[in-house]
């Protein structure tokens, strides 16, 4: 897949950058969140994977919020309505009519807030890992307060240094289960995202988010999603969310990761009930499933494929721009779950099914 980056301009005269991948109606929306960079993060083994799942059968746009990535660094103001403003800006520059919203961590609020105010425009809403209201309204003790305080007066310090030791303590609330190649490039996310005072600024202004009163007002489907271990935003934020919204369905996803991460059964979980969403017709009755193989997730019914075309593991990790070590992850789960006990006979049922038919059966694996 291929993104293209385009840019637009706010009515306060901010340049925003935005993002679009993938084709299929209609598209998803993904309100900006702390740490992004359009162009960075889809080369980083954290986001990428994540980005190409969501892209495979529908468009999705992201952008960068004020003060990230590609957008303008030098900003005034940091608030729940300048955000808002920004995701209106960007849909429109998009030519974008009706479409589903996804709202991840901080993202969320600003996702209920816009839905609130054009429930026309908005389809379906995702929210994952989010809340709704900050961590200074979710009555702190004096402790946590100072707590909150030295952590952002830890990002003005250490935020911008080529040293990582400063940033580690971020990157392990956000991904505390990646593998040495996440964090490092987590990390480096973190350095290329935006400065050290924007850093802090951005944090503190996302302390004070409340959109509580505007939760009721949801009128649009909703699917709520959080991990149970997330160290980045308490379980317990997610389950208010799910009980608040009107007929909101929520489901715990089992991990210890705000951000979800490829190997982990979780993301496969949350891409399945993603797609099952988003997928219903206006009834809520799920779509027929696509796969001769429901047992499998999607990305494992598509690693399944090209083994049937006669890919080898390396062939695969290099095409799904993913790991050697996720790819036999795959390969172990897709045998148990068909019973299959070698390649070829794992092939031989995928192409019973019509998987890889459209290639010679000679092809040769590496």
């Amino acid at each position: 897949m291929q993104q293209q980056i385009r840019f637009c301009k706010t009515a306060d005269g901010v340049r925003l950058a935005y993002a679009s991948v993938g084709a299929g109606e209609p598209p998803l929306v993904k309100a900006a969140n702390w740490l992004s960079h359009v162009e960075y993060d889809w080369r980083t083994p954290v986001w990428r994977p994540f980005l190409e799942r969501l892209a495979r059968n529908r468009r999705v746009v992201r952008y960068d919020a004020r003060g990230c990535g590609l957008s303008d660094w030098d900003v005034d103001e940091y608030s729940l309505e300048v955000w808002v403003r920004d995701l209106e800006a960007v849909v429109d520059a998009a030519g974008l009519k009706r479409f589903s919203l996804l709202g991840i961590s901080q993202g969320g609020p600003i996702a209920i807030t816009y839905a609130v105010r054009h429930p026309e425009r908005v389809s379906r809403l995702i929210l994952l890992g989010a809340y709704g209201r900050g961590y200074m309204k979710r009555n702190p003790t004096p402790a946590q307060v100072e707590e909150w305080r030295v952590l952002i007066d830890l990002m003005r310090i250490g935020w911008g240094r080529e040293t990582a030791a400063f940033r580690q303590v971020f990157t392990s609330m956000f991904v505390p289960d990646g593998s040495p190649e996440q964090l490092r490039w987590f990390d480096e996310l973190q350095r290329q995202s935006t400065s050290p005072e924007n850093a802090a600024r951005i944090l503190a202004a996302f302390g004070e988010l409340d959109v509580r009163e505007l939760i009721p007002k949801l009128t649009v489907p909703t699917l709520v999603l959080h991990a149970r271990g997330d160290m980045r935003v308490p379980f317990e934020e997610g389950r208010q969310l799910g009980a608040l919204i009107p007929d909101a369905r929520f489901v715990p996803l089992e991990t210890r990761n705000h951000l979800l991460l490829e190997a982990e059964p979780a993301f496969g979980q949350f891409m399945e009930e993603v797609d099952a969403f988003l997928d219903a017709d206006a009834d809520g009755n799920a779509a027929p499933a696509r796969s001769p193989f429901p047992e499998l997730t999607d990305r494992e019914a598509e690693v399944l494929g090209l083994i049937a075309r006669g890919l080898g593991n390396a062939h695969i990790a290099d095409r799904l721009h993913i790991s050697d070590k996720t790819v036999r992850n795959h390969v172990t789960n897709i045998f148990w779950k068909l019973g299959a006990t070698t390649r070829a006979e794992a092939i031989v049922r995928a192409r019973d099914a019509g998987l890889g038919v459209d290639v010679p059966r000679d092809v040769s694996s590496r």
